[in-house]
């Protein structure tokens, strides 16, 4: 039994989605053409560097700041991922079939996308470390302040225990849903 209902909860659900799914993909874009165009213009890179007083710089921390262009679309590009797969499931809800084995897999997959982003955030935070530490202590540096946050975060952790779970609860329910629909 298929039911379609107008719901504001989920057509705002879809919108803000869409919204968040179009900015990540066009920053992951910007994110990776900068990577590449980083290092080829790195001469002038370094030379603008110097001259704002950065000194000391070289190839070792344009790459790095190369990496951490591509890690973080990457990372964006998990949570486009997370969004199409969580689209979906919403898509199922405004049909009335949320409790679907299908449902089951992709909360799944929501959570080990949750938990590999989680594991990507590592080197990508390191990388920010290592630059931050490069030129704190240049006199050029002294108006920045470097705060980084990362590595495994509680509620990330959470998250992907929640999902798993809810998995479980959807291949469980699509299950007595069938066994219903047997004796029926």
């Amino acid at each position: 039994m298929r039911m379609m209902f107008k719901d504001p909860l989920l057509d705002a659900a879809r919108i803000l989605l869409a919204l968040f799914i179009g900015v990540c993909c066009f920053a992951a874009v910007a994110l990776l053409i900068g990577a590449p165009t980083l290092l080829y213009f790195e001469d002038r890179v370094i030379a603008e560097l110097a001259a704002n007083g950065i000194t000391g710089t070289g190839p070792e921390f344009t790459g790095a700041i190369a990496m951490i262009l591509v890690g973080t679309a990457g990372l964006l590009a998990l949570a486009v991922w997370f969004m199409l797969l969580l689209l979906r499931i919403i898509a199922s809800v405004g049909e009335g079939e949320p409790f679907t084995l299908e449902n089951s897999k992709r909360l799944a997959r929501m959570g080990w996308i949750a938990l590999a982003g989680q594991l990507a955030s590592l080197p990508v935070g390191a990388l920010v470390l290592w630059i931050a530490s490069q030129v704190k202590d240049l006199p050029a540096a002294n108006h920045l302040r470097f705060e980084a946050d990362f590595g495994l975060d509680g509620e990330g952790i959470l998250l992907v225990l929640i999902l798993f779970i809810l998995a479980r609860v959807f291949r469980h329910g699509a299950t007595m849903r069938e066994d219903l629909e047997g004796t029926v």
